[in-house]
């Protein structure tokens, strides 16, 4: 049967992943974002505002999609907000596309919040689950807005009859200017700036995060997982943890990341270096790297995410992933996590985001 995609978020990084994966795979694929990327050869853009509903039935009035994949959220100041606002852009999404009687199946992607809990409560002591996280594991006794997106998703679909599956990646790997959770090209930068300065690449987290087993998701296993998924009929109403597959420890990998950029790494310093203290004065410092190297971004901003960062390698407790739920259906996927950091700095350095 004739398949077409709308890809929510598709300037983002798992959205610009998984269109380019359905592309790649014979797709008719729509990209939506407020400024949706130009430079995928055969997306057709759609540019919206979740958020304005009349723009929104105005920009997907001649898009009837067989497969919706939402990719996108937005911060607020709280958690409430945070609930409110990315509700509503599920429902109004959903909403717009309801009377067009076109949709078989909705991908929705959230996170390890789910298990971890929202940016207010993040992995604090009374809330700390057990690991490797299971899908299987109860949704936490707090207020989180990925609960209230899938209860979103879960009403629309007993509506208009289609099927879902919920993808919770950890840390995304993969390329994408402007992103709010952003770990790869973050420590790339700071690398970057660690080289030009003769700072040493300083390791920012806990230690339980420097010496646990931890796992990363690239951006291209999940959007390997979502098309699986959107294609297997035994996948469908399910959730998924996606991760690379493999485990590693950053007292490991720190020291790789520090020598491809040839940097001096200092590991786990007997207390937490914020990253974003780290990098708070180094605006200036990226704005004139860039005029030096070349850069095709200035804006120090629209690359890192070093409150982000510091949220994951922050974490009081080691954190990794089961994927036996998808395992047991079929899905192979599995990506060297140490690749996934390479492939990434070799991709920025070529786009000339770092020199």
């Amino acid at each position: 049967m004739q398949r077409s995609a709308l890809v929510v978020g598709a300037s983002g990084i798992g959205g610009r992943y998984t269109a380019r994966e359905l592309l790649a795979n014979g797709w008719t694929v729509y990209g939506l974002a407020r400024h949706p990327p130009r430079d995928l050869p055969g997306l057709i853009p759609v540019a919206a505002d979740l958020l304005d509903e009349v723009g929104l039935q105005a920009a997907l009035a001649d898009v009837a999609p067989t497969h919706v994949f939402i990719t996108t959220w937005m911060r607020q100041d709280t958690e409430a907000e945070n609930i409110r606002v990315n509700a509503l852009l599920v429902r109004n999404l959903l909403d717009a596309l309801s009377p067009k009687k076109s949709l078989r199946h909705v991908a929705l992607v959230t996170g390890l919040k789910h298990y971890l809990g929202p940016f207010e409560a993040y992995a604090s002591s009374g809330t700390l689950p057990d690991t490797p996280l299971r899908e299987s594991q109860p949704r936490l006794p707090l207020d989180n807005f990925y609960y209230a997106q899938e209860d979103e998703v879960y009403a629309a679909a007993a509506r208009d009859r289609f099927t879902w599956t919920i993808h919770r990646p950890h840390s995304i790997i993969g390329m994408a200017v402007g992103n709010a959770m952003n770990m790869g090209t973050t420590l790339a930068v700071y690398a970057s700036i660690c080289k030009e300065t003769g700072r040493p690449f300083r390791f920012p987290g806990s230690e339980a995060q420097w010496n646990g087993l931890c796992d990363v998701t690239d951006a291209r296993m999940l959007a390997k997982q979502l098309r699986w998924a959107a294609d297997n009929d035994a996948a469908k109403n399910e959730a998924f943890n996606i991760t690379n597959g493999d485990y590693f420890r950053w007292s490991w990998l720190w020291r790789r990341l520090a020598a491809w950029f040839g940097v001096q790494a200092e590991g786990w310093s007997g207390t937490v270096q914020a990253l974003e203290a780290e990098m708070a004065n180094d605006a200036e410092l990226w704005s004139e790297m860039a005029r030096r190297h070349h850069l095709q971004e200035a804006d120090l901003r629209r690359l890192a995410s070093p409150w982000h960062t510091d949220l994951d390698l922050g974490r009081p407790i080691e954190v990794m992933t089961d994927m036996a739920n998808s395992r047991r259906l079929g899905f192979a996927g599995w990506q060297s996590t140490e690749d996934s950091f390479y492939d990434l700095f070799t991709a920025l350095r070529a786009e000339r985001l770092i020199p």
